[in-house]
């Protein structure tokens, strides 16, 4: 697309950053032969946050790190077998990276070759929109008609879209994200059709690789409709293994908006996919979750549909008392998505209660129980959990009458 009939990024605060245009003038020489690439200059354009800057160079990686060496910015060779460069100036990172050729492909990794060609490093790029440059004075240079595509919120992969996904499978997980994140109201039939044809390439990639697409794509602000999507092409059993839940997804999409609760990829994914114990230790097996993430589906699917709307506040507080706070959160959730919205006043208020009530401790250890008389071993452990039923069925009392009244009477029933 013609320069002329692009916006210019002049007047991007970040671009005019002082450790960027550093960096970018080490690299330049006064050539213009490196502009920043990808997410960022998308982003600008479409008046998005700008977070990670990466830059694409026809220098080669060994000079792009003596230039950087001779201009005293730190040079650390991240990746240098596949010609990318971290340069770190004024403690900000930039990865650089030199244009690239694909030579073969096998759809987990890819061997390359550099180039001097911008036009053939984007024909390498997965998709339309993210093969958008644009140089240190914010002139915009875009070889594949990727602002057309930006402009029109259409997720488009570059030529022909079989051969981008068997370069990396992982690119049909990626195309979903990217819909969630930059699509219209529904994804390119052309992707979409490409996507069902080579779904059998996700059974080679690792488990950690998808469970990081995955994730990411569960903690864009909408994923309902890629989700949706996925479901409808036949993709989601391909990926989690198993049978997915996407009313309940919906349902809890609507309730994150209308309560303005945080985005939470993984509570995302439990409410998708992990409805039992079984369903965890199939999903952390298949997408190798770390033992955080699991324990957290595992806590969230043991007897969340025990739960009520019209739970008394002691109830609730036993739950909470009994259960991590991350964990109680997860639980309510789970029980206000499938019971749908007919109690939300309710279910709000369950799920505000760590807000408004700090879980005590128990007042009693087992020093207090011997300092009775009770002789240490087993009884006094027994004694301490009768103790605290009594303190939970009592409200969590903090009186010394009531505490003490509550002590004696164990004791004296221990000893009975």
């Amino acid at each position: 697309m013609a320069g002329d009939r692009l916006p210019s990024l002049r007047e991007a605060g970040w671009l005019a950053a002082p450790s960027l245009q550093r960096v970018m003038r080490l690299l330049d020489g006064g050539e213009r032969r490196t502009r920043v690439v990808g997410g960022a200059v998308r982003n600008a354009l479409m008046g998005q946050p700008v977070a990670d800057v990466d830059l694409a160079t026809e220098l080669a990686p060994e000079e792009v790190v003596r230039r950087a060496q001779d201009a005293g910015v730190k040079a650390v060779p991240t990746g240098m077998a596949h010609g990318t460069v971290t340069l770190i100036a004024d403690h900000h990172p930039y990865e650089v990276t030199t244009l690239r050729r694909d030579v073969e492909t096998d759809g987990r990794r890819a061997t390359i070759a550099y180039t001097d060609d911008w036009t053939e490093d984007a024909k390498r790029r997965d998709f339309t929109i993210n093969a958008l440059y644009a140089d240190m004075d914010g002139s915009v240079f875009d070889p594949l008609d990727g602002y057309a595509d930006l402009a029109a919120r259409r997720v488009r992969f570059i030529g022909d879209a079989a051969q981008r996904i068997a370069e990396d499978y992982l690119r049909i997980l990626r195309f979903f994200r990217f819909f969630a994140n930059y699509g219209g109201s529904a994804p390119d039939p052309a992707g979409v059709a490409a996507c069902i044809a080579a779904r059998a390439g996700l059974r080679t990639l690792s488990g950690e690789r998808v469970r990081q697409e995955l994730l990411r794509l569960l903690g864009v602000a909408d994923p309902v409709p890629a989700i949706a999507a996925m479901l409808e092409a036949g993709l989601l059993t391909e990926i989690l293994g198993g049978v997915a839940q996407p009313v309940l997804l919906r349902q809890y999409a609507a309730i994150e908006r209308e309560h303005e609760l945080p985005a939470d990829p993984v509570r995302r994914l439990c409410l998708l996919a992990c409805l039992i114990g079984e369903d965890a230790a199939r999903l952390r097996d298949r997408l190798r979750l770390s033992r955080a993430e699991y324990a957290r589906l595992a806590a969230a699917a043991d007897g969340y549909w025990r739960l009520r709307p019209f739970m008394s506040r002691l109830e609730l507080q036993e739950l909470l008392y009994h259960r991590a706070e991350e964990t109680y959160l997860d639980l309510v959730i789970m029980a206000w998505a499938r019971a749908g919205r007919e109690h939300d006043l309710r279910w709000a208020d369950a799920y505000a209660l760590p807000q408004r009530w700090r879980v005590p401790e128990l007042p009693w250890s087992g020093s207090d129980l011997t300092a009775r008389g009770m002789a240490p071993g087993p009884q006094v452990g027994a004694c301490l959990k009768h103790l605290e039923k009594a303190w939970i069925k009592r409200g969590f009392p903090t009186e010394p009458d009531t505490l003490t009244q509550l002590l004696d009477t164990a004791v004296q029933k221990s000893h009975g």
